[in-house]
């Protein structure tokens, strides 16, 4: 770019544009907490602490202004939150905590921490109060007593009014139209607040022996005081004598015992109370199921299915009294999980059938509801009864519900056949579930082992494995596969995992897989013997776990540096051998003895040494891979974003930038030769590049000076840094460079006439009720309001431009427009030297016109809001003529200047201004006794202070 110039240690007496300061400029972070948004109020709390209050569901922003090189990073957290409270970290250029429709359970401490690596983070907090105040409920309760040995009745009513809030609220009732206290009525009595966890602050109105009177409408007014500007709320209750708690029924029956798929509709009822029930429906104390239809008290619920069954409750409430509550059971009915099993003559020791002995045959399923379950059995196809050698029972205490059995005495040949258990419910509707069981001569019990060879079995990480047990007898029984050597679940997550064939397979197995598998026979759907059961052992072999998976090593040319890879584990333990390679070039291999790690030394590192090593440590089951990536590429410049005055102007229409940094690890890799400057506007493409060469070595912690030159006002620069060394380009980086005050400190002055367009970048603030105007007396229309305003610039010059309020209509009295400065971009201290801290600030002013409202000057800190008192007023008709005004400032950091010009009673009321300027020292004459300084010569109370303890100006000198 042509503009963007630079040499290099020119020739004692010219000015450098780019020059080392030898001291390190590697400075700790410092953090400080601004705001915006919508604050109702700020407190200052103990030292450095403050309390940001926020109105419910308006936008929290705070911004953690950091200083400190390298660029600290930041992070916000929240105390005492839970994980969903949690913030993320933020990146170094976003500063800003923003939480859009802040709620109340956000309200808390916040902190911002940054760090950069130097000294200990820098931490600040704040504690940001959520105020808020929900609709207040009223609820009645009633008592009836009777009086001992006197025949009549005391009635007395209480009203207690709740309302969630955030400051506590403050009650108020009335009756009608009329405001109730304490003593104002004798039959009223009201108890003051009182807190509990549950209901916050209350307050009681009680009605002793209830009058005629005391029907009427009541009103409950919650009130935070208009805190954050939130409203009082209230809420009307209608007291009468039908005032009473609800009572509820339903109809139909209960329990309503249905089949799947049909429609059922709960009906419920309440009375006829006032205030008239709301009516809610429940279902197991929790939401009802998605498909469910309600139709004021009506429930239905079509097409149901077995998990739609439950406890139904319908609740009423009024708020008067406690909420009336009934519920009906909902059953599905259903039939599953039909099982059985075979149990030999318990009163032998023969796990066999054999002719003589007795035989009973189990048959269990679950049936909802189970008092319908119904039992009937067959042999061979036809209907078996109950006989003295043929017994059925239907239900057995010693077995789990839902069972019958089938005891054969003294088993013939001839009772050889095919039993079924058929199980149905009585309501029909439901399909029978039918079990066959084969009792033959071939009948024997289970039998388990574990095929050779298939234990140990031994697999590979990632693979699928199938372990097996073979089981025999008949009926054949279920399998049930667990883990034999530990409490944990298998592989689908049951701690039990059933298979028909005796086969468990996993999928994709892993090294926590590796262990003892116990196979094992059920004692449903077989014989009801002692379980037979087998173990099978499972390794999985993986291969070498190693660190570091990744390294990047940067090295200069010459230098001799090692490499170290470790096994962190690995199956089998024993690994085989270890190779090192540059690219694809074997450099080294062996065998590993005892140790766990293996190390390769780079010796003169040369050109060709430069690239990726691997390390593979291998085994059975594969290679863990280290890998290095050597290479000579300088680490990336940090910008030094703490610049105190960066940018200045040295022509109307273009700027410079004082661009600063320091190098990251300079001594890493070979001498920086040089860094390549690419610049561009913000928004296009084309870099404009030139080199910036460097003389001798770049210290730790240098800082290093770059002038950009011939920028355009008032477009933003893209500028990125390469530095280069024999190895080539190194890593980059990029910062946006964008134009902000004119500030030039080797001037040490301010000036503006509004001659051009920008107007010295003053801006109009976007809060006001209008706009300054930028004019000169040539093109200003002066016919309808002739009487007011300047006739030619403060120089004279009809020609001459200036910025004045006008106050034709729609303009109202008290209507205010403000001009705001430049910001004074100022670091909190300069590394050159001492600074005066006093600055004249000065202006002239034109107040001429019988409607002249008043002219107002304010210092504003960077982020803050406008300060309570201006430092500067004036008000009223000064005559037909420009005057200065003068004020001495003393600030301590960034700051802007505010004129603020508010409309008075009429039309001929214009403001003017022209020729601001800011000069480093004390005015040179006293101000007028119109102008306020803020140093006073009696002692404020130190938030009066409106510029010394605010505000801060840095311009160092040359």
């Amino acid at each position: 770019m042509g503009g963007v110039e630079g040499r290099v240690k020119e020739e004692v007496g010219k000015e450098k544009e780019i020059w080392f300061l030898q001291s390190s400029f590697n400075a700790p972070p410092t953090v400080r907490i601004v705001h915006s948004g919508h604050a109702c109020n700020i407190e200052e709390e103990r030292y450095t602490e403050r309390v940001y209050t926020i109105r419910e569901g308006e936008t929290l922003e705070l911004t953690c202004l950091v200083t400190g090189h390298p660029r600290p990073q930041i992070r916000w957290t929240k105390t005492a939150g839970s994980a969903s409270d949690r913030l993320q970290d933020s990146s170094v250029f976003n500063e800003t905590l923003r939480i859009a429709n802040i709620q109340r359970h956000q309200g808390g401490r916040y902190y911002c921490k940054a760090e950069n690596g130097l000294g200990s983070p820098a931490i600040k907090s704040i504690r940001v109060d959520v105020y808020y105040l929900d609709d207040p409920i009223v609820t009645v309760h009633q008592s009836i007593g009777e009086a001992k040995e006197q025949f009549y009745y005391e009635r007395t009513v209480f009203l207690r009014c709740v309302a969630n809030s955030n400051p506590p609220v403050r009650y108020s009732w009335r009756r009608g139209r009329e405001v109730l206290s304490q003593g104002s009525d004798k039959g009223v009595e009201i108890y003051e607040p009182f807190f509990t966890q549950l209901q916050g602050e209350t307050k009681i109105l009680k009605l002793k022996n209830l009058r005629p009177q005391d029907y009427a409408n009541y009103s409950c007014i919650a009130s935070v005081r208009n805190v954050c500007g939130i409203p009082d709320k209230n809420v009307l209750f209608r007291l009468t004598n039908k005032t009473a708690s609800p009572t509820i029924k339903l109809l139909g029956d209960d329990p309503v015992v249905v089949n799947p798929g049909q429609t059922v509709t709960l009906v419920c009822i309440a009375s006829d109370r006032e205030p008239t029930p709301t009516l809610t429906w429940v279902r197991n104390s929790e939401t009802l199921p998605e498909k469910s239809v309600l139709n004021g008290g009506t429930l239905t619920l079509p097409a149901i299915t077995s998990e739609d069954a439950g406890v139904y409750s319908c609740v009423a409430n009024n708020n008067v009294g406690n909420p009336a509550k009934k519920s009906t059971t909902v059953v599905v009915r259903a039939l599953k999980k039909g099982r059985f099993w075979i149990t030999p003559d318990p009163y032998h020791n023969d796990d066999n059938i054999q002719i003589g002995r007795e035989v009973k045959i189990s048959c269990q399923v679950e049936a909802t509801p189970p008092e319908e379950l119904m039992f009937s059995w067959l042999k061979n196809g036809r209907a078996l009864r109950s006989s003295e050698r043929m017994v059925i029972t239907q239900t057995d205490p010693d077995v789990s519900p839902g069972t019958t059995n089938l005891d054969i005495i003294d088993l013939k040949f001839t009772d050889f056949g095919t039993y079924t258990c058929m199980a149905s419910l009585k309501g029909g509707g439901i399909p029978e579930i039918s079990i066959d069981v084969n009792i033959s001569s071939t009948t024997v019990p289970p039998n388990l082992t574990v095929p050779r060879g298939k234990s140990p079995l031994v697999t590979q990480e990632g693979d699928t494995v199938e372990l097996q047990c073979l089981v025999s007898g008949k009926p054949k029984p279920i399998i049930l596969w667990s883990r034999a050597d530990k409490e944990v679940s298998m592989p689908d997550g049951n701690m039990q995992t059933e298979s028909y064939d005796g086969i468990l397979r996993i999928v994709n197995v892993s090294r926590e897989m590796t262990g003892s598998y116990r196979c094992q026979t059920s004692q449903y759907n077989g014989f009801n013997v002692k379980p037979r059961e087998a173990i099978v052992e499972l390794i999985v072999q993986y291969p070498p776990t190693v660190e570091p998976v990744f390294t990047e090593i940067r090295q200069g040319l010459g230098r001799t540096f090692p490499m170290s890879c470790r096994v962190l584990r690995a199956h089998p333990s024993r690994v085989l051998k270890y190779e090192w390679r540059l690219g694809s070039r074997l450099l080294n291999a062996g065998q590993f003895d005892s140790q766990d790690e293996t190390e390769y030394s780079v010796r003169g590192l040369s050109r060709e040494g430069y690239g990726e090593y691997t390390c593979d440590i291998i085994n059975e089951a594969g290679a863990g891979r280290c890998s290095f990536l050597v290479t000579g590429k300088a680490y990336p410049p940090e910008f030094y974003y703490d610049t105190y005055s960066p940018l200045w102007q040295n022509r109307p229409r273009v700027y410079d930038f004082k661009l600063q940094w320091t190098q990251m690890n300079p001594n890493a890799v070979d001498r920086i030769m040089a860094y390549r400057l690419g610049i561009r506007q913000t928004g296009q493409e084309r870099w404009w590049e030139q080199e910036i060469p460097i003389e001798g070595m770049i210290q730790r912690g240098e800082l290093i000076t770059y002038n950009l030159t011939e920028l355009i006002k008032p477009e933003a620069y893209e500028v990125r840094l390469t530095p280069i060394t024999r190895f080539g380009e190194g890593d980059s980086t990029i910062r946006i460079v964008k134009y902000s005050a004119p500030v030039n400190p080797h001037l040490r002055e301010f000036q503006c006439s509004f001659e051009e367009e920008p107007i010295c970048m003053f801006t109009q603030e976007k809060s006001d009720n209008f706009d300054w105007t930028r004019h000169s007396a040539a093109t200003r229309d002066t016919k309808y309001t002739p009487n007011t305003g300047p006739s030619a610039d403060r120089s004279g010059s009809k020609q001459g431009f200036y910025m004045y309020i006008e106050t034709s209509r729609p303009r109202l009295e008290g209507d205010k427009a403000r001009l705001l400065s430049p910001t004074f971009n100022i670091a909190p201290k300069n590394p050159y030297g001492n600074t005066n801290s006093a600055y004249c600030f000065s202006f002239y002013y034109h107040m001429y016109g019988k409607h002249i409202g008043t002219l107002n000057a304010y210092l504003r800190l960077k982020g803050q809001t406008m300060t309570e008192s201006p430092i500067w007023t004036l008000s009223g008709n000064q005559g037909d003529r420009w005057r200065q005004a003068k004020v001495n400032i003393h600030p301590t950091s960034a700051f802007q200047m505010v004129l603020e010009g508010i409309r008075g009673p009429g039309i001929e009321g214009d403001i003017a201004i022209d020729d601001v300027t800011i000069e480093e020292g004390e005015c040179g004459d006293p101000p007028p006794n119109n102008l306020r300084s803020c140093a006073s010569s009696t002692p404020l109370p130190i938030w009066q202070l409106c510029v010394t303890l605010l505000l801060a100006l840095f311009v160092h000198r040359r």
